[in-house]
């Protein structure tokens, strides 16, 4: 009986091993079968991946001859004017167009300078300041952008952007030269420009005569004298002291992103502006002094737009 329970004993463990060394062979195949399929769809997921990268670089190469035809020159390193136009939010691993803006608005800055001094060897530096803002101010520049479509090839991460660019472009029609701070333009749009210009500088080996080129053309009508028209709030205070009127600028713009404008203790302009406290101020000048002419009964062919 012994024996018996012996054979029984040694019989069960081995049917036990059998059936162990079955499954670990059935489980051994399914794992290999699983990390065969894993490593598959890691290379087809890797794959795809890299499909869509190069799909974005034949593109940005394709944008970058585009932008190319459009300013009139051809790089001779092609990753400067890829940089122009990669914003911050684009991907944290790629240069943005930062450090060649912060070129681009020194030199840009340098050549209207010397345009200016040589086209009005006459005027003051106190007539030829706002001259040379009213060319390289936000406004100006942002109109350049879109002048040129600039905008059709910036590469950035923020789909909030596409709307402000889309309003800019919307009021441009109202203002045909500048609004002279009466309408927000997006910053980006004039860093993209200055970008350009200071690619152009470094890519050029740092040539003046070939950046103005480009810039010339870039900013092409550049802003003359006799196309420069005065701020609205300086052209308010000359209006008021000319008629001897009492002024008084209201300042509600921390509680309520807005500035009155009072003439003679009555509220002839208020501007509206959450964003920038400057073009509250703009605005609201523009409607007093629109109003104010009006009551005079007086003309100024440079009255702008309220907004």
């Amino acid at each position: 009986m012994v024996a018996a329970s012996s054979w029984l004993r040694s019989f069960l463990s081995q049917s036990k091993l059998l059936s162990s060394s079955q499954r670990l062979r059935k489980y051994g195949f399914a794992l290999s079968d699983f990390l065969a399929r894993s490593k598959t769809g890691l290379k087809s997921i890797k794959e795809s991946f890299q499909e869509k990268e190069d799909i974005v670089r034949i593109k940005s190469l394709t944008d970058l001859d585009e932008v190319e035809k459009i300013i009139g020159y051809s790089f001779n390193n092609k990753s400067l004017l890829n940089q122009a136009f990669t914003l911050p939010s684009y991907n944290k691993d790629c240069a943005s167009y930062e450090r060649l803006e912060y070129v681009g608005d020194s030199v840009l800055n340098l050549l209207i300078t010397k345009q200016q001094f040589s086209l009005y060897p006459d005027l003051p530096p106190g007539s030829l300041t706002p001259l040379r803002a009213a060319n390289v101010d936000t406004e100006k520049l942002a109109r350049v952008a879109i002048k040129h479509n600039f905008h059709k090839h910036l590469r950035h991460g923020k789909p909030v952007l596409e709307r402000r660019i889309q309003k800019f472009i919307n009021l441009l029609p109202k203002y045909p030269l500048h609004s002279h701070g009466l309408i927000d333009a997006p910053k980006v749009l004039a860093d993209v420009v200055e970008s350009t210009i200071g690619a152009v500088f470094i890519d050029s080996n740092s040539s003046i005569d070939i950046t103005w080129e480009v810039t010339s053309f870039l900013l092409n009508p550049i802003i003359t004298t006799e196309m420069l028209q005065t701020n609205p709030v300086k052209k308010l205070y000359e209006l008021c002291q000319k008629y001897k009127l009492h002024l008084q600028l209201v300042d509600l713009w921390s509680k309520e992103g807005t500035y009155e404008v009072f003439v003679d203790n009555h509220l002839r302009g208020r501007g509206q502006c959450h964003a920038k406290k400057e073009m509250a101020l703009n605005r609201a000048a523009n409607v007093a002094y629109i109003e104010v002419v009006r009551i005079l009964g007086t003309k100024d062919i440079n009255i702008g737009s309220s907004s």
